[in-house]
């Protein structure tokens, strides 16, 4: 019944060794497009589940090194590129407009028995195999919950009297130059623990970000980051948390003397930190990052933090998140900066890019009409929207400073007409990747110079107290070009190239300045692997020492292996 229901286009909810799946047809577009609107997701990549490598190649490029990996134990969904001239049996509605896919092969016996079992039903070569849960939620893990949340989700359930003590979701993982760059750690690879050479002694527990989180048991050199427990937003992923915290101090048999969480006192993980009734030490967001990628990487000498991601809250009460940081496990010192600009709209904007472009262009041209006028050209947002933004703008409305570089991609996004909203994290920015991709691709077959056209010029005013990085010029010259006409591919690949000559040239700058010669970058910025190797191989030619993650995701899902690193130090010193 169950295979029969999934050959006809049903849903399934399936108990696999972590928690429920929801299962369907990935080469059937109606069941594909039908699941997309149970789970309200209208376009965020789903995860296949192939029958077998074979299948896999059919429909992506897949490296040695890839090959190892999928057929390896641990099983995670890895990032492919698409084959040009694939078979194509994959629907349009699993990776809308990306050029890759999630793929993951069998790792219990009861997906092998969905694809292999001898009953006459034709199972397609690929299904859907996304977490059982509802928007936000924890993943399922009992036919209780999934009886309660995944009923109206799926057609059948699927279910084993093998209880999941802990959840655990798929782990997802990019690869990077030939290697393997986490995004998701979590089953075959959580709580694997990650080991340092620092001579530390004590335990403690981290409770990690608000969003993507995950938690870290420190006990001496020894850090166990745990599996994906999701955002923070839901209480019943905080309730997960609590479980999973108490869950891991009983089987690691630790009694944590201290616990660390982030600055911003209105996350939950903060909440959940002050709740286990111990000392609390709170680490800045970005700072936490930059020790994540030290200590992955067991650097103990100080670093040139570079921490680009959405936004963390800043020792000065403003937004961060395009971060040059000075750093080391005692402490760190806020070197530099992209220019600061008034993120409008509080956590709507977060979705909705077109309001920072808005805000952007309004803070070049310090003009209403010549911003309107800009505005309506490149067909960014009605009138009456562009004049309430403007309006919130002169009176400091629900509008706080921000340095993030997440909304900086978000807005370029809109700017150029790629993406002017997001209905997942990160949406606008991923496709302003793709397009500076499809671009380099061109550039490279029809073999043009790189460059295209010099941008705007970098040196400029550095007020405050730190360098800034003249991200305001940048948007300025971008905007007039996509008013001039020109194509936006082009652009998007110019803006990620200055971004990261803007980056190396800083990273130079405070060289000078400290004698520092090693860069750490860290943060949900640099998954996008263009950025990650324009910077990269800029500052190697530099003569710069670079680290990057490995195994440990750059984005929040890594931040607790920094705060547990921070807390750690902090007990050597005794405080």
């Amino acid at each position: 019944k169950i295979k029969e229901t999934i050959a006809e286009g049903g849903i399934v909810a399936i108990k696999g060794i972590g928690g429920f799946h929801l299962c369907c047809d990935a080469t059937n577009e109606e069941a594909v497009k039908r699941l997309r609107e149970l789970k309200k997701r209208p376009a965020k990549p789903f995860a296949v589940m192939a029958k077998d490598l074979k299948s896999v190649k059919r429909e992506c490029l897949v490296s040695e090194e890839q090959e190892k990996i999928l057929t390896g134990h641990q099983k995670p969904i890895l990032l492919l590129d698409k084959k040009e001239d694939g078979e194509e049996t994959l629907c349009e509605s699993i990776a809308p407009g990306n050029p890759k896919v999630g793929v993951m092969l069998p790792y219990a016996p009861v997906q092998l028995l969905l694809f292999t079992y001898d009953d006459g039903i034709r199972m397609p070569s690929f299904l859907v195999m996304t977490s059982g849960n509802t928007s936000g939620a924890p993943i399922c893990r009992d036919d209780k919950e999934a009886v309660e949340e995944l009923s109206q989700l799926c057609d059948l359930i699927l279910s084993h009297d093998r209880k999941i003590r802990i959840r655990a979701d798929d782990s997802v993982m990019d690869f990077y130059k030939g290697e393997p760059y986490m995004i998701r750690r979590s089953r075959g690879y959580a709580p694997l623990p990650m080991m340092v050479t620092m001579p530390w002694k004590g335990q403690v527990l981290a409770a990690g970000g608000e969003l993507k989180n995950t938690f870290c048991i420190g006990v001496d050199g020894r850090f166990y980051l745990s599996p994906y427990v999701g955002d923070l937003e839901d209480l019943r992923t905080v309730k997960a948390l609590q479980e999973t915290i108490h869950r891991f101090e009983t089987l690691l048999e630790v009694e944590p003397e201290v616990a660390a969480c982030d600055l911003h006192p209105k996350y939950n993980s903060t909440v959940v930190a002050e709740e286990l009734g111990l000392p609390v030490v709170k680490i800045q967001h970005h700072y936490a990052h930059i020790l994540s990628c030290m200590a992955e990487n067991d650097r103990k000498e100080q670093v040139i933090g570079v921490a680009f991601d959405g936004t963390g809250y800043g020792t000065d009460g403003t937004i961060w998140g395009g971060e040059l940081l000075l750093a080391d496990y005692h402490g760190f010192e806020r070197m530099g900066s992209i220019e600061p600009f008034l993120q409008i709209g509080g956590d709507i904007s977060a979705k909705e890019g077109w309001r920072i472009a808005v805000s952007l262009i309004y803070q070049q041209t310090q003009d209403k009409e010549q911003t309107m006028e800009i505005v309506k050209k490149i067909n960014l947002c009605s009138e009456p929207e562009c004049k309430v933004l403007l309006a919130m703008a002169d009176r400091k409305m629900n509008a706080v400073l921000s340095t993030s570089a997440g909304r900086l991609f978000d807005a370029v996004s809109a700017i150029l007409g790629i993406r002017t909203k997001s209905t997942f994290e990160g949406e606008a920015s991923m496709a302003l990747e793709f397009a500076a991709e499809a671009y380099e691709k061109e550039i490279w077959e029809i073999d043009e110079p790189a460059d295209g056209e010099s941008g705007p010029d970098e040196e400029k005013k550095e007020p405050e107290d730190r360098l800034i990085m003249q991200t305001g010029s940048l948007i300025k010259y971008l905007t007039e070009k996509k008013t001039e006409g020109i194509q936006a591919e082009k652009l998007a690949y110019i803006f990620h190239q200055k971004l990261a000559d803007l980056i190396i040239c800083g990273c130079r700058k405070i060289r000078k300045k400290t004698k520092c010669n090693c860069v750490a970058l860290s943060g949900g910025v640099f998954q996008n692997r263009l950025l990650l190797r324009m910077v990269e191989e800029g500052l190697e030619k530099e003569h710069f020492t670079v680290l990057r993650h490995h195994l440990i995701p750059t984005n929040d899902g890594g931040i607790a292996l920094g705060q547990a690193a921070y807390a750690m130090q902090y007990i050597q010193e005794g405080k």
